[in-house]
Formats: C-alpha cells, structure tokens, sequence
C-alpha cells in the first residue's frame, strides 16, 4: 500500500508514463510543474494555448519544450475543449486546469459531445502526507460540493475510494465527520453518517469500511477512540475523512495545508472518466507536481 508521497512517486516510476492535456497552458506556475514532471518521468504533457505566450514563459523559466507537444488556441475556453476531446479520445489520460477561470474548464470537462461526463458527481479528493502518520490521509470534499445530501455523500465517498484503490488501498477506513461521535437527531450530519455505516454494512457502499458518525479526533487519534471508549478498526485509524460540508472540508484542508510540519499534499477531481487536475493559485509548486502525480496513478487505476 502507497503510504506517502515518496512511495507514490517510487510507484510512477514502474507503470506506463501517462500525459497531461493542459488547458491554456501559458501559466508559469504549471509549466514549471509540468516541466518537473517530465524530467522525473512523472508524466508528459500536451500543452493547448496561446503557443507565443507558452514559448515566451518558458524562455525566461529556462524550460525546454523541445520534444513537447504544443497545440496553438489562443482562446481559453476552446483550449479546454481541445484538453477534454484529447483526454476522450485516449490521447491524453488526464486533464490540467491551466490559465482559465474554473467555470469554463469544467464546461469543458462536462460538455455533452467531447467531455468527459460519465453522470457521477464529481467530487474533489485532497491527499496529505502528514509527518508522523503511517498513511495518506484522503479530506473529501473540501472544494467541490457545498452541502451535500446523503445521496451525494455517498458519491463523494465512493470517488475518495476508487482513488484510495488507485493508491493500493484495498480496504480504505472511511469516516463520516461530525462535530460529535453520537447519532443526534438534531444534527442532520450525524444521521447521515449512520446511514452511511448502515449502506456500507449492507453491501450498497463496497470497497471500504465505513463507521460514524465520529469526530475528527477520535476519528484520526487512536489515544482519543480508545478515551472516548470507541472500539472500532476505523475508530483512530480513518484514511477517509467525509466531510458534512464544504466549510468544514475546507477549514481542515487549509488548517492541515497551513499548520502541519513537512506536510505534503495534492488534490484532484474524481468522478468524470479521467482524473481532472484544478490546482489553486495559493497552491505551492510541490503540491501542483503531487497533484499530477496522483492523477497519473488515478489514470491507471481506471485500466
């Protein structure tokens, strides 16, 4: 099993190298990354773009295109399309959100003749590799779906697992977080997460095991299950952490990101027929690059 971000990187290396369609490729932040990648042998990449802009940034970056595929759209809104049919197709295996606004990348992504739609939510999983944990920790869905209801949390989770199993993960442990460890008929969160463990323990959620409602700190800290008297192979063991909402998913996405000591981590969007890469500007190189990575094992996992 992929237990950080090293042994991700160790697994690339043995598998087919998969390409990456960036769309409105003339971003100095990705092409930097994209440039990483292929000297690690991460990925390739074919870049959609205005082709003067994309040579200008990469001559004062010192970056080599020789060898690169560079397909000139000076629009960014058709680049994106370009991106979606390439990956349809099979001429790419994933997809990059370059210098586009997120609204027009994802049009492209779901447009009905070239995108990649398959009519699963799609949902956004963040990775972390945090210093003193014997395992990736999966935050879902911190960007993505606002105030999702049971139905969409059952997506959310099924997308965060079919990654984990991209990772070697057989058996992720999911846990729905709630503010208490409690099924509390006043908060909705915590009846959601007991359905969820009932769906799981009957078969309609597979691939995982799923237990909550839990609170983060019992949910990740053994020392917190074990004093809280919750006995439960999830309990302080979770590598899935559901999220009730947007604003909690965000709030530990960004306290991990911000606080935690040699933290590593990326991000992508599961549920269209290939992985799908939205970095945001704050986003640090290292992560731009882990995110790639993370959608190339993705992109093998799904052949």
């Amino acid at each position: 099993m992929i237990r950080n971000f090293d042994d991700v990187f160790a697994r690339i290396k043995e598998l087919p190298k998969k390409k990456v369609a960036v769309a409105a490729a003339e971003d100095e932040p990705v092409l930097e990354a994209i440039h990483h990648c292929r000297a690690r042998g991460i990925a390739d990449a074919v870049l959609v773009g205005d082709e003067e802009k994309i040579r200008a940034i990469a001559k004062g970056l010192d970056i080599d295109l020789s060898g690169l595929e560079i397909r000139n759209e000076k629009e960014p809104a058709k680049a994106a399309l370009i991106c979606a049919e390439l990956v349809s197709t099979g001429q790419a295996d994933m997809m990059m959100k370059g210098m586009i606004d997120t609204k027009n990348f994802l049009r492209a992504v779901l447009n009905k003749e070239v995108g990649l739609r398959t009519g699963a939510l799609i949902t956004h999983v963040g990775v972390f590799d945090v210093k003193g944990y014997d395992r990736l920790l999966f935050i879902t869905d911190a960007a993505f779906t606002m105030y999702p209801t049971l139905e969409q949390k059952k997506s959310i989770l099924e997308n965060a697992v079919q990654l984990a199993h991209a990772l070697g993960n057989e058996n992720p442990k999911v846990a729905p977080i709630c503010a208490v460890e409690v099924v509390n008929p006043d908060m909705p969160a915590t009846l959601d997460a007991q359905a969820l463990t009932q769906m799981n323990q009957a078969g309609e959620i597979k691939g995982c095991t799923v237990y909550g409602p839990l609170a983060f700190d019992n949910a990740i800290d053994a020392e917190a299950a074990r004093h809280k008297k919750i006995d439960h192979p999830v309990a302080g063991h979770a590598d899935i952490f559901l999220m009730a909402n947007i604003e909690a998913g965000n709030g530990v996405f960004k306290a991990i990101t911000y606080t935690s000591s040699g933290e590593r981590h990326g991000g992508i969007l599961m549920g269209a027929a290939a992985p799908v890469i939205v970095t945001s500007r704050a986003d640090s190189f290292e992560a731009k690059v882990n995110s790639i990575a993370l959608a190339a094992l993705a992109a093998q996992g799904g052949k």
